[in-house]
């Protein structure tokens, strides 16, 4: 079975081979830019603690880290916009 970082390396690798070169370009260049930045520094590390947080979920419906944890290891994903 594969590894989940086997998973995502693969998924990585199909989604750069179906996007414009010229857009994957504009992104490293970005992501580049912004590594030479400090705004790095700011950003948590993987195992680091979450601060407590309420936030609504696509739903509308308030969502709290506490709540959530007390089921066992939570695992939080952010993303922009709506799907």
């Amino acid at each position: 079975m594969d590894t989940l970082a086997e998973k995502l390396s693969a998924l990585k690798t199909e989604k750069a081979a179906a996007r414009n070169p010229d857009w994957t370009a504009v992104m490293d260049r970005a992501t580049e830019d912004l590594a030479a930045t400090d705004i790095l520094e700011g950003v948590p590390r993987v195992g680091a603690r979450a601060p407590h947080f309420a936030r609504p979920n696509l739903d509308g419906d308030t969502v709290r880290l506490t709540s959530l944890i007390k089921s066992g290891p939570t695992i939080l994903s952010f993303f922009r916009g709506r799907w």
